[in-house]
């Protein structure tokens, strides 16, 4: 069985949306775009690159599936581009577009029943990056196995949530963690089942 990843730029009140540029998403007239930037080291570089040199296939909603095929085809191997241009790119969409960018895939029928079957097949493992849209519905379906977090030091206020209403209540289990020389928290967390409660009061 695949395991299905999703990795995520989030501010520490949780937004998720266009973190690399004004122009990644203004839906909801969101002002930050961009917000990520300037947090930038080699330390973050160096996990990202170790990230992309796993065997690895993407999933992607159709609005990052568009950001990444207008940039990526026409970046260079220094930049990063190989292992993104190789993978093979499962595209969910309503719609039915014309996916140019090599080795895309559209996922047929319905989203959570083809990823769900992705999963299920023998392969790489399945990377969700960006796809704020899709994420909210495998969240909704219990269909992701890990979570590379890169908590930013920063708030917004509005915009697009990881963790938005409707997400199941559960806990996680934190396997990996580092902190970048701009105070990056880079977390990596697996499904710990139910939440447990309990009470700090006096008997």
């Amino acid at each position: 069985m695949r395991k299905l990843v999703v990795s995520t730029f989030v501010t520490l009140d949780g937004v998720m949306q266009a973190p690399g540029g004004p122009e990644e998403d203004e839906s909801g007239s969101f002002a930050h775009g961009g917000w990520s930037v300037n947090y930038w080291d080699d330390q973050m570089g160096e996990v990202m690159a170790a990230a992309m040199r796993v065997p690895f296939d993407l999933v992607l909603g159709r609005k990052t599936y568009d950001i990444f095929a207008a940039y990526w085809p026409h970046a260079t191997e220094e930049d990063g581009a190989k292992p993104l241009n190789d993978a093979t790119k499962y595209v969910a969409s309503r719609s039915q577009p014309t996916l140019e960018w090599s080795s895309s895939v559209l996922i047929e029928g319905d989203a959570v029943e083809g990823i769900a079957s992705l999963k299920n097949q023998d392969g790489p493992e399945l990377q969700v990056h960006g796809s704020g849209d899709l994420i909210q519905t495998l969240l909704r379906h219990n269909l992701v196995d890990q979570y590379r977090l890169w908590v930013f030091p920063l708030v917004i206020g509005s915009g697009k949530r990881l963790f938005s209403e409707g997400t199941i209540p559960s806990g996680l289990k934190l396997v990996d963690s580092q902190v970048s020389t701009t105070g990056v928290v880079i977390g990596t967390y697996e499904p710990a089942g139910e939440i447990v409660t309990g009470s700090f009061a006096l008997d």
